[in-house]
């Protein structure tokens, strides 16, 4: 089964170390001693937990409590800060079987459908199997919220001298992220569901690719483009 729509927004807890053991000099990482190399492990025990916004998921019960939480009915009429976008796609992520009726899988490509998108704010269900993956991108200006519905999904940041820094959100956890968040998100299980919120509306995204001799590319890209990798960049 195709997307329901044209449009794709991408877009993507509980931590995992990075992976290899690579070694990269200590001006590549924070607070290290210049004299000295370090490994990928020694990397992952230095990253600062606020860096990676995953891994400071809140509960999606916990965000429909609130009595001030946002929803499609109490939008404020402009666009929403991180907490903000939080709140909304956890409102909406808690009334699930509400979205059952647009959930559907396809291993070729992701599932996906609008269920708002205004001037200020959108708003998208996402369906995902393993094979999805949205390969490495930014939002541009927009800031954006991930709620997982169902399943796990698996969060990727990118990171110097290691393949990247993962970590899995799982069913009921959500998170936010600025427009200065890199990342790839993909399907860890079959069946995986996630509401996902930016603001403003995604109109452009950027798309991360190795040149042949190694320099980091980004490719801007309509929001109507389906994110997909670009390269084996792990």
């Amino acid at each position: 089964m195709t997307a329901a729509s044209s449009i794709d927004p991408a877009t993507s807890v509980a931590s995992s170390a990075p992976r290899g053991d690579s070694v990269v000099r200590s001006q590549d990482v924070g607070r290290c001693d210049p004299a000295q190399t370090y490994s990928a492990a020694d990397i992952a025990g230095r990253v600062d937990q606020d860096a990676v916004p995953a891994r400071r998921s809140v509960t999606i019960s916990a965000l429909a409590a609130d009595p001030d939480a946002l929803t499609l009915q109490t939008l404020p009429g402009r666009d929403l800060d991180q907490a903000e976008l939080l709140s909304l796609a956890g409102s909406i992520a808690a009334n699930a079987a509400d979205l059952q009726h647009h959930v559907a899988f396809s291993k070729d490509k992701r599932h996906y459908v609008s269920l708002h998108r205004d001037t200020n704010v959108d708003v998208w269900l996402l369906c995902w199997t393993p094979e999805n993956d949205t390969g490495w991108h930014d939002h541009d200006i927009s800031s954006g919220a991930v709620a997982v519905t169902q399943g796990t999904l698996t969060e990727h940041n990118l990171a110097i001298g290691t393949p990247s820094i993962e970590t899995e959100i799982h069913a009921g956890d959500a998170f936010s992220f600025g427009p200065d968040h890199i990342h790839r998100l993909t399907g860890r299980d079959p069946g995986s569901v996630s509401v996902h919120a930016y603001s403003p509306p995604l109109w452009r995204m950027g798309q991360y690719t190795l040149g042949a001799s190694g320099q980091l590319r980004r490719k801007s890209v309509s929001y109507a483009d389906e994110l997909r990798p670009l390269d084996d960049m792990a």
